[in-house]
């Protein structure tokens, strides 16, 4: 794995950093738009309640009746005169009794009739008065004499019902009081601010620690890094890796994963439901952490499954689990296992091979012709070597001959006969040796265990092969059919499919792990559906024999060549078991 170098400040840092800005921006705005909002609604309670105020001393009948006194007077009376007067009185009680910042009371000019400064009475008020004295209540935020304040306008009209206005009520209150009323309320919004600020710092660091947990501390470089070479170490591996994660779900299958299992990409789905072989499954449950690695059948290949925990520090990672191809070891194997018989065949009758040309030799020696012709006659009509098969001249395939003899040669070690069935007819040869060895040789090797372990005084094996070409299997090649029987004990109670299963054996000693017990029925009936035919039961058997017999149909796997036309084919066949 690449050396990654670490430059500046760490992504988890920066994100961080990044996100208590955010925080920090977001709180102050909703605090300034939240203290803005309430001196708002303060300033509009406060000059509401000076048109309250303004109205009740606009509708004060004294107060009219006194403002139209004074407006009928030619000018307007001095000072000193309007401080001792009865407006002045009311005017001032009514601001002391309700805290506003001024009570002012005009008449129809502007000119004020009552004021808090006594000084400024006479005066025309600070502010245009044409709103109020044409009719009209306002509420208004400006500047006076007095400073800055929040209030109201309001006309005052005459005694009676005329609609005569002869002035106007000011009511003012300070803004500098509003100011004390938002400090009261922005406590409330200072500590709202500084919890929801507090509360996004926190948010922050955990977040940024799940961030870090999740990409287990590496940066955004690393892990595009890792997920380049991730790609290309699965994709260019012969291996099948499946990876599971903690919860279950598959969260790596590569491609040689998808080719050996014979099944499309299933990354993403939940484990325990996904179409993979159940043995799979098995191996990763808790029970199974120390499991060797075991062989299954899937998709016509025997295949090494292996799974381990995978751990990061002390954070469980899920499993993983590996698939190896032994497919092509295990054909390679059977097919030395035939070569070795045929060896030791061979080896184990040098000698009446060599006392056979002695006998040549000694008949030419002495003249004898005549005898040495005849001698030669039946050697040619049994072949030069005798392999301890009956029948065996039914068979013309050079392969199938030497394959089954030599077969032949190991069950009589087991003290088993091996025959050819009479119903026995091939005409072409074999084209495909690797799959008739694995099918065939199988199908005997459990026939011979099976007589051998049977009740029967007699043991015997018989094998019945014929191959069949129709006018299509000429071009492709020909059909090879098997039926292999023995005088074993049958298949008793089991049913004819159990026996197909992977893993199944009748063998007395345990099945050792990776030594291909128990798959070779499994194997053999995936090959032949892999090439469209099948391998079946065709009878179960019975207690003290005979015993089960297979029926294994390998299209596709001889050649034309020599074999008659499928009509003359037919015909030979009829014959033949007639």
């Amino acid at each position: 794995m690449p050396r990654f170098s670490r430059v500046g400040m760490r992504f988890s840092t920066q994100t961080l950093l990044l996100q208590l800005g955010v925080v920090l921006l977001v709180v102050l705005l909703s605090g300034a738009v939240h203290g803005w909002l309430v001196y708002e609604r303060i300033g509009t309670e406060a000059e509401n309640q000076a048109l309250t105020l303004a109205r009740t001393v606009a509708a004060d009948p004294d107060i009219r009746a006194g403002v139209q006194e004074i407006s009928k007077e030619q000018g307007t009376p001095p000072p000193e005169v309007l401080a001792a007067g009865p407006l002045q009185a009311a005017a001032e009680a009514v601001r002391v009794r309700t805290g506003a910042l001024f009570v002012v009371i005009t008449d129809e000019t502007g000119l004020r009739l009552a004021h808090p400064e006594t000084a400024r009475l006479g005066e025309r008020v600070s502010t245009d008065p044409s709103v109020a004295l044409g009719g009209e209540e306002i509420t208004t935020r400006n500047t006076g004499t007095l400073g800055p304040s929040a209030g109201a306008k309001v006309p005052v009209y005459a005694p009676g019902s005329s609609g005569v206005i002869v002035g106007e009520v000011s009511v003012g209150y300070s803004v500098e009081s509003l100011s004390n009323s938002l400090a009261r309320d922005i406590v409330p919004i200072a500590l709202t601010a500084g919890g929801a600020l507090l509360a996004g710092v926190l948010a922050s660091f955990l977040l940024r620690h799940r961030l870090q947990r999740l990409t287990l501390g590496l940066e955004p470089e690393e892990i595009s890094t890792l997920v380049h070479d991730q790609v290309a170490v699965l994709q260019g591996v012969d291996d099948g890796v499946i990876g599971i994660a903690a919860d279950g779900r598959i969260s790596v299958f590569n491609a040689a994963a998808a080719r050996l299992l014979d099944m499309p990409d299933s990354t993403g789905q939940d484990w325990a439901s996904a179409a993979v072989p159940e043995q799979l499954k098995q191996l990763t449950q808790p029970a199974a952490r120390d499991a060797e690695a075991v062989e299954i059948v899937a998709g016509g290949r025997v295949l090494v499954a292996s799974a381990r925990k995978a751990w990061h520090r002390k954070e469980d990672l899920g499993w993983v689990v590996m698939l190896r191809d032994r497919t092509e070891l295990q054909q390679l194997t059977r097919q030395l296992d035939a070569v070795g018989t045929m060896s030791t065949a061979l080896r184990a009758q040098r000698h009446e091979f060599a006392n056979q040309l002695h006998t040549i030799a000694g008949f030419m020696s002495i003249g004898q012709h005549d005898s040495a012709k005849e001698y030669l006659a039946r050697i040619s009509a049994t072949g030069p070597l005798k392999f301890p098969v009956e029948q065996a001249e039914l068979l013309q395939d050079a392969y199938l001959q030497a394959f089954i003899g030599a077969k032949g040669v190991e069950a009589s070690e087991r003290g088993v006969t091996l025959r050819i069935g009479p119903e026995t007819l091939v005409r072409g040869h074999v084209a495909d040796p690797q799959d008739v060895t694995t099918v065939l040789g199988n199908l005997i090797d459990n026939a011979v265990s099976a007589a051998v372990a049977g009740s029967a005084t007699e043991r015997w094996v018989e094998v019945e092969v014929l191959d069949d070409f129709t006018e299509q299997g000429v071009q492709d090649g020909g059909t090879l059919h098997i039926v292999v029987g023995d005088s074993g004990d049958g298949l008793g109670s089991l049913e004819p499919e159990e026996v197909f299963a992977e893993g199944f054996t009748k063998a007395e000693q345990p099945v050792r792990s990776g030594a291909g017990q128990g798959l070779g029925l499994a194997l053999v009936r995936q090959l032949a559906r892999r090439r469209g035919g099948d391998v079946r039961v065709l009878e179960s058997g019975t207690a003290g024999g005979p015993g089960a017999v297979f029926m294994a149909t390998i299209p596709g796997v001889m050649d034309s060549a020599g074999a008659m036309d499928a009509g003359t084919n037919s015909t030979l066949r009829e014959d033949s078991s007639g």
